[in-house]
């Protein structure tokens, strides 16, 4: 199992590399920069701003100072928009927020998702495998861009339950929507899996022979079926988080609740290098980290994986 998980990390080093190589040549690549207006500025105050934040060098030069400064002291550099402000601090203010309604999101999802999966595939073909099936569904072909504004319509426009938007220290009223519209097609994919998976694990040989001894129906799923049937769910759920911490553009800027999506849709619309690259890493080390992770827990569920 050491030599795994060795092997994994050694992998994902140089995967970090390439991707801070592309994300860095693509973005100066783009036309446009975070000084460009309708109005230019003279050159020589181009030249001294140029200078400043050190974009007169070569572009190789640049992104080896870039890597350095990463490596040696996780800086992302200043912002070129947000003044006296550094990447860094845009993340530690936007990543919390997002961090936190991912987490409830995420756990939302797999509680629902695992519970309506597994209910639909040991009652299959009754009411609750349809019922199950049916939500599923319906939190399938209602993203979380349409599902924002028919939450606030009915909360907050009809009911008057739960305000609109904002953050407020993320109060539990602040956090119901976000979360709703953030892990209802994530819940629906999970039981989908869920469901999938057990059926198969239900007809096999072993399944049979338990019932034949004559074992409770629920002691049947709990020790024998549950655990081989999560494999699939594992290994979608390392990018699922990802997707839920990250894919929250729509949720930040509908509910305005101040997370990285609206930064990173500022620092898109401005040119503002600095923070697309740090929030574009920050994406891609979680991807790493949690499909390792996934590896790791599925390595460890089924021994033939590490062979």
């Amino acid at each position: 199992m050491l030599n795994y998980v060795i092997k994994r990390v050694a992998l994902a080093i140089p995967t970090l590399l390439i991707l801070i190589v592309i994300s860095f040549l693509l973005m100066h690549a783009a036309p446009g920069g975070p000084f460009t207006s309708e109005k230019p500025l003279p050159p020589q105050v181009m030249a001294n701003i140029a200078a400043k934040y050190g974009l007169d060098q070569p572009l190789w030069k640049q992104m080896v100072n870039y890597i350095w400064g990463i490596l040696t002291h996780f800086d992302f550099g200043p912002s070129f928009k947000y003044k006296d402000r550094t990447v860094n601090d845009i993340i530690a203010q936007g990543f919390p927020i997002t961090l936190t309604y991912g987490f409830y999101s995420f756990v939302v999802a797999i509680v629902t998702g695992m519970a309506l999966g597994i209910a639909a595939a040991v009652k299959q073909n009754t009411w609750i495998d349809y019922f199950a099936v049916g939500i599923s569904i319906g939190a399938q072909v209602l993203p979380n861009f349409v599902m924002a504004p028919i939450l606030v319509l009915i909360f907050t426009l009809w009911l008057n339950w739960l305000p609109g938007g904002g953050w407020n220290g993320g109060q539990w009223q602040y956090l119901v929507m976000p979360v709703i519209a953030l892990s209802t097609s994530y819940m629906a994919s999970i039981a989908r899996i869920t469901r999938s998976s057990m059926l198969e694990v239900l007809n096999t040989n072993y399944i049979r022979t338990a019932k034949a001894k004559g074992l409770p129906w629920s002691k049947v799923i709990i020790r024998h079926a549950l655990k081989p049937s999560l494999l699939p769910v594992i290994s979608y759920l390392g990018p699922a988080f990802v997707g839920l911490i990250t894919g929250s553009v729509v949720i930040d800027m509908y509910f305005s609740t101040g997370g990285m999506g609206y930064f990173f849709v500022n620092s898109a619309t401005n040119r503002d290098y600095s923070v697309m690259m740090g929030i574009t890493i920050l994406v891609g080390t979680l991807t790493v980290l949690f499909n390792l992770i996934v590896d790791l827990l599925y390595a460890w569920i089924d021994p033939k994986i590490r062979y």
